[in-house]
């Protein structure tokens, strides 16, 4: 018997672990907004950010002339799936206009290629500030290597669209 109430707290404390540790992951990756049916017009965090990198340069060549939006994805990350119509609508709309770079984050082989296209593209310093934050946006101008702004798991287009205005008016300025 008494084997059987050491199995059981063994159980007990795995179970308890098992729990924490998964509660500590959805924490990283939502919100309390991500579990309740949010709407379009809630209250989005936003985020102003001065440059792209400490040494405020310009992107890769292949970046240049319109401006670049920068997705932070996750397949297990429940915000991004919230912002996934939002973005693949404005791809659509602005394709011809923008240039979207998606870095995913889901595991670390896809990390790893990322950091990688992060650093050919001159976005080194942008994927090591954001890539712990999924559901993350930043728009940015390519020319001037500033992020004009960062969303966070918006689904609001608008605020997308302001923003890419806003970066469209700075590099034909």
């Amino acid at each position: 018997m008494k084997n059987f109430f050491a199995q059981t707290k063994t159980i007990k404390a795995l179970t308890l672990a098992a729990t924490v540790g998964i509660m500590t992951t959805l924490a990283a990756c939502s919100s309390p907004a991500d579990n309740n049916s949010a709407s379009v017009n809630e209250e989005v965090k936003t985020e102003e950010v001065a440059t792209a990198s400490s040494a405020n340069q310009a992107l890769a060549q292949e970046l240049q002339g319109k401006p670049v939006v920068v997705d932070i994805y996750a397949d297990w990350c429940a915000g991004c799936k919230k912002i996934k119509p939002t973005l693949e609508a404005l791809k659509k709309e602005y394709g011809d206009t923008a240039t979207f770079v998606v870095f995913d984050v889901t595991d670390k082989s896809t990390t790893e290629a990322s950091e990688a296209r992060a650093k050919e593209l001159g976005l080194s310093d942008v994927f090591a500030k954001y890539k712990a934050k999924t559901a993350t946006v930043a728009v940015m101008n390519p020319g001037t290597g500033e992020v004009v702004e960062v969303l966070q798991k918006n689904q609001n287009k608008a605020d997308y669209v302001a923003a890419l205005d806003t970066t469209n008016k700075q590099i034909n300025n």
